[in-house]
């Protein structure tokens, strides 16, 4: 990769995601090749929000390379709670590790601890920004059903907050794929991403309905309206549970569908559907830990 911090997917490029998914595609293939490889190292997890998959794969990726992990633990066990500013605790927490996994709700903050310290910061995501290790592990997941170009996808949700999604939209933009948002029109994509992805050369379709256009989709990516990145509950509940999908829907749909998600879901997925040829998202989640193993093993100067 071209960069020692991974803190957004604008970052990367068609060649930096193609090596750090062929190394997660012999990772997979091998996982004993890697094993106990970073021994000795340790990565710092920071999380300011609640995390199960992104925080448990990131563990797991780093003790499957033998790396040891040291947690910051929750912020009210932290000196943040005594007011600490992220900058302090950032270059604190840089003598203890040898990489820092971040997670924090607010926009650019992974920016802005990358500045302060000089071993690799992983943004795992940062407010409504980015997410762009979930990016690497979704791309994984199509590129294994489909491949990475001449595709059709579909995201459909909340498009406005959602960091999943804007990660992987512009990512997307250096593959041949055709992207169709859908959404409400209160949650449609940011003036600044559509800009940014005009800018790349997306081909971008909005939509209100997802029926006019599943046929013709080889992935459709799921994302949960968050209630949590909501600044007026009223707004929350004019739109809470408009987009769901069941097997019923996913009759119009080609043989060859992959339905995604980020995780976790609430009610835009119903149960039905896990039963489904289409459903990939468990997949998705476990394919957290090889891409996971493949970024650290990159960012820790892993060899071939």
């Amino acid at each position: 990769m071209r960069q020692d911090h991974l803190i957004s997917a604008t970052q990367l490029s068609r060649a930096d995601v193609e090596a750090v998914l062929d190394r997660a595609r012999e990772v997979a293939a091998d996982p004993g090749k890697f094993r106990e490889r970073h021994a000795g190292s340790v990565l710092a997890l920071c999380f300011f929000e609640p995390s199960t998959r992104t925080k448990m794969s990131f563990e797991s990726a780093a003790k499957r390379l033998g790396v040891d992990t040291v947690d910051m633990g929750s912020v009210e066990s932290s000196s943040v709670k005594k007011g600490e500013s992220l900058a302090d605790t950032v270059r604190v927490i840089e003598g203890y590790g040898d990489a820092i996994v971040l997670r924090h709700p607010s926009e650019g903050a992974a920016k802005l601890a990358a500045e302060f310290v000089d071993v690799p910061v992983v943004n795992a995501g940062d407010g409504a920004g980015q997410h762009p290790s979930q990016t690497l592990l979704d791309l994984h997941t199509i590129r294994e059903d489909h491949g990475l170009d001449d595709l059709t996808v579909g995201i459909m949700g909340d498009l406005k907050y959602g960091r999943t999604v804007h990660s992987l939209a512009a990512a997307l933009t250096n593959f041949d794929a055709r992207q169709h948002f859908i959404s409400p029109e209160s949650l449609k994509l940011p003036r600044s991403v559509r800009f940014d992805l005009h800018e790349a050369g997306a081909q971008v379709r909005e939509h209100t309905e997802l029926e006019e256009v599943l046929p013709e989709l080889d992935v459709l990516y799921v994302t949960r309206i968050q209630r949590e990145r909501f600044p007026d509950e009223n707004e929350y509940r004019k739109v809470a549970g408009e987009y769901q999908i069941d097997a019923e829907t996913l009759e119009a749909a080609s043989d060859g569908l992959t339905v995604m998600h980020p995780l976790p879901r609430v009610d835009e997925i119903a149960p039905d559907v896990d039963e489904t040829k289409y459903a990939r998202y468990f997949e998705q989640a476990h394919n957290g830990v090889p891409v996971r193993m493949a970024l650290l093993d990159t960012l820790l100067g892993g060899t071939q």
